[in-house]
């Protein structure tokens, strides 16, 4: 089972994370979980991050994360 700490945000860089500052904090479990849908609509689609598509292992990954209720 991923957890937020040792597999979701480390996928995020410092560049996502500024990228995305004026909304949320993609590196606040907190944020990301109470965003976690949109977020993953976004990676789903490839406009997320701004400067290329995530591969589909991180998607799933994320997906994952979040089908077992995004643990810490």
């Amino acid at each position: 089972m991923a957890s937020y700490d040792a597999d979701i945000r480390p996928l995020f860089r410092e560049r996502d994370r500024g990228a995305m500052r004026s909304h949320f904090d993609l590196w606040s479990y907190d944020d990301v979980k109470a965003n976690a849908d949109a977020i993953l609509g976004q990676l789903a689609a490839g406009s997320m991050p701004c400067d290329g598509a995530w591969p589909d292992e991180q998607v799933e990954l994320f997906r994952a994360w979040l089908a077992d209720g995004t643990p810490a």
